[in-house]
């Protein structure tokens, strides 16, 4: 498995760890609101009921977002090494590995620290589309487009 094989693996997992987590709290707060409507009547019992709908509603919200992410990560093919940068390419700039796909937390993988951005963001969209050599600036920063895999 190579390097960006190992990242890409590593980040759907993290997805599909985030998805089972809140599956499991929209299952848990269901069946809690069961267990509040066999035992309760009146105001309070409307207002936690309200309450919990809400949440449920944040978490349901939250879980569509996740799933969006992984269908961006499940269409990239982590083989695929392009002359340009696309979605789906590990980018080395200034000694800084970018991945290329959705926004997500940094990982460490084999000790080297991995950044997951997006096309959209401001460096991922001064990124798309350019090769190796490439050099530009955010912020007042002068980056230059190392490797690409």
């Amino acid at each position: 498995m190579t390097f960006k094989q190992k990242i890409h693996t590593h980040y759907l997992q993290l997805v599909q760890d985030r998805i089972d987590v809140f599956k499991d709290m929209i299952v848990a707060l269901t069946e809690d609101s069961k267990n509040d409507a066999k035992g309760s009547a009146g105001d309070k019992h409307e207002t936690a009921l309200s309450m919990m709908h809400i949440e449920q509603e944040k978490l349901n919200r939250k879980l569509r977002e996740v799933l969006d992410q992984k269908t961006v990560l499940d269409k990239i093919d982590a083989t695929t090494i392009a002359e340009t940068i696309i979605v789906g390419s590990l980018v080395k700039a200034n000694g800084i590995y970018l991945y290329l796909s959705v926004a997500l937390p940094k990982i460490n993988v084999e000790g080297i620290n991995i950044i997951a951005l997006s096309p959209q963001s401001p460096l991922g969209n001064k990124l798309m589309g350019n090769q190796k050599g490439f050099t530009f600036e955010i912020n007042g920063t002068k980056y230059l487009v190392e490797n690409i895999e």
